[in-house]
């Protein structure tokens, strides 16, 4: 997730004094090293350890289900055998048992997570504007050590599975993957004044995230069938503990709190206050045209977002179920091959945006999504399962793409503001596609396996509808920076 830092082209501020310091905080001094300011290596780590846990939790929820509600040891094999060779009605009455527990687990744990990580995304992210953007990074390191650490003692002594909803409840009041990606893509646009070098830098986190993710989810089902569950979860530990002091003693700020220290004196609840009239003024001084694409936008952000992460809310389980059965190996191997939809994206977002308009770019992103959850939904065969990558090549190009439009509709001094509601509303639609998507899914999986990935493929029409709209207003969205800054750094209101 009334005015927020002033700046003047003179370095001087024509009202709001106390905010005299913010003139150039965003911009690091040119004698410091360049690498002090280099975020990616924060969120690589982040995604990597993530992402070596992320195919290991529905797994390992799915294997303890499967013992509990069967009585029977859960059989691992690499081509299906175990579906083949228990092809019986009964078996197969069970396996639809411990699919919809396992939906519905993943359904209670989402739900007790969204509103603390919500709310933390939208205070935390919003009030880096004025105490830094490093908090915003620190906070999620620190909620996914507890994570690992709980995640560790349940699998270890075999404590009761319900423990990982409470685990999960504890690590979202940290904020969470929300939090982490609103306070690094404030902290690039910090950094970033050339609109085409910003789309980029964004470009270059989604590909890191997806990359890094990628090498986890390759390297889980190996680690997981070599050494068991504890020790992934332990790797994970160690390497957000060194992603941990890299952030305190390493990362540079490029908001200064010592700068900023005047803007809270007097009253404990200015920060507060200032957090509110920050997300307020970047609607309220916005001209009516401006407002629509911003409102636009963002709306298309959050439902690209809905259909996209709803779309792969339940891909692990549909790969467990018949008639694919995927083991652990296939599993790391699907997650793996995503990856190249992030460097593929990256590569597209390089070479499209300098020919093609933002809402073009954006186009070609949605309709991708909306043809590989398509073809998901009618995937039947392990060849098929995996040939659903090729058409969602372009997936991942929205995401930076709109998230540099929208920074480029707002001043410097509230990208804070707008991430924060960025943040706040990719946390919330990923949580809300979660939810609906793992409630459809038990729903759904007696009859039509694929019912989600169809739904969520149609529902890409949404967004596709509204940025014909954004395209029908007028220039593209990354124009409309051109006129952002009056003299006192505020949005003019024409």
């Amino acid at each position: 997730m009334a005015a927020g830092p002033s700046r003047g082209d003179g370095g001087t501020a024509h009202h709001h004094a106390p905010f005299l310091a913010v003139k150039d905080i965003n911009k690091p001094p040119s004698r410091r090293m360049a690498g002090l300011y280099l975020v990616e290596p924060v969120l690589a780590v982040y995604a990597f350890s993530t992402f070596l846990n992320f195919p290991i939790v529905p797994q390992y929820i799915y294997r303890r289900l499967w013992q509990d509600l069967t009585n029977t040891t859960y059989s691992i094999d690499d081509d299906g055998i175990r579906c083949s060779a228990n092809s019986s009605i009964n078996h197969t009455n069970k396996q639809e048992e411990v699919q919809k527990a396992a939906s519905m687990f993943y359904l209670y744990s989402d739900l007790s997570s969204i509103i603390p990580s919500l709310t933390v995304t939208l205070l935390v992210v919003a009030y880096s504007d004025y105490r830094g953007r490093k908090i915003t990074i620190i906070l999620p390191v620190v909620g996914c050590l507890l994570y690992c650490v709980s995640f560790l003692a349940i699998s270890f002594f075999e404590l009761n599975l319900y423990l990982l909803i409470v685990a999960n409840c504890v690590s979202s009041l940290f904020g969470g993957y929300g939090t982490m990606l609103g306070g690094c893509f404030s902290y690039i646009a910090d950094l970033c004044d050339d609109k085409k070098k910003k789309t980029l830098r964004m470009a270059v986190l989604d590909m890191v995230l997806g990359l890094l993710s990628g090498i986890a989810s390759l390297s889980t089902g190996y680690f997981l069938r070599a050494a068991g569950f504890n020790w992934p979860i332990f790797t994970a530990f160690l390497f957000q503990g060194a992603n941990l002091f890299y952030v305190i003693f390493i990362l540079e700020e490029t908001v200064k709190p010592a700068d900023l220290q005047v803007t809270t004196r007097g009253s404990l609840h200015l920060p507060l206050r200032k957090m509110a009239s920050a997300i307020y003024q970047i609607f309220s001084l916005a001209s009516p045209r401006r407002k629509t694409l911003l409102v636009l936008t963002l709306l298309i952000f959050s439902t690209f977002t809905f259909t996209y992460m709803g779309g792969l809310a339940t891909v692990t389980l549909y790969e467990l179920n018949e008639p694919l059965c995927w083991s652990e190996i296939l599993i790391g191997y699907g997650s793996a091959l995503s990856t190249s939809v992030f460097i593929t994206s990256f590569i597209g977002v390089f070479v499209f945006t300098r020919f093609l308009p933002n809402v073009a770019v954006v186009f070609i992103g949605l309709l991708s999504v909306m043809s590989g959850l398509i073809m998901t939904a009618f995937a039947k065969t392990t060849l098929l399962m995996f040939l659903v990558r090729v058409p969602m090549l372009m997936a991942i190009m929205p995401a930076p793409v709109l998230r540099s439009m929208l920074s480029n509709i707002v001043s410097k001094s509230q990208q804070g503001a707008l991430f924060a509601c960025v943040a706040c509303l990719e946390s919330l639609s990923t949580n809300v596609a979660l939810t609906v998507y793992n409630s459809i899914y038990a729903a759904t999986v007696a009859w039509f396996p694929g019912f989600c990935f169809l739904l969520a493929g149609g529902l890409c029409l949404l967004p596709i509808s509204m940025l014909f709209v954004v395209w029908f207003l007028g220039p593209d969205t990354s124009e409309e920076a051109e006129a952002l800054m009056s003299e006192d750094g505020s949005l003019p209101s024409v």
